[in-house]
């Protein structure tokens, strides 16, 4: 038994509905550039920049082991809330 679509993404108002947990990332682009980029100064003279010190080209070999490391640390919070509130509720009985 289950939802003909997971539009949600199984998760409705945070909860699961017991289907599939989806969720897209999304990552900014690197702020430095390699190349040399031309463009002018305030006084409106050419000048070319040029990215100096360390700088990522591509951070898709760190970003698979954050994401990760993320989503099981979001799950791993919901897991301890809900038992955090059985608790509570079997205080009160």
């Amino acid at each position: 038994i289950g939802t003909l679509t997971n539009n949600s993404g199984g998760v409705q108002g945070g909860i699961s509905n017991g289907e599939a947990i989806h969720f897209r990332v999304a990552f900014k682009p690197p702020a430095t550039i390699s190349l040399p980029q031309e463009t002018i100064d305030f006084s409106g003279k050419p000048v070319t920049l040029t990215a100096k010190g360390r700088h990522d080209p591509c951070v898709v070999p760190r970003a698979v082991p954050i994401v990760e490391s993320m989503a099981a640390l979001v799950l791993v919070d919901m897991v301890l809330r809900q038992e955090a509130r059985k608790a509570v509720q079997f205080k009160e009985d």
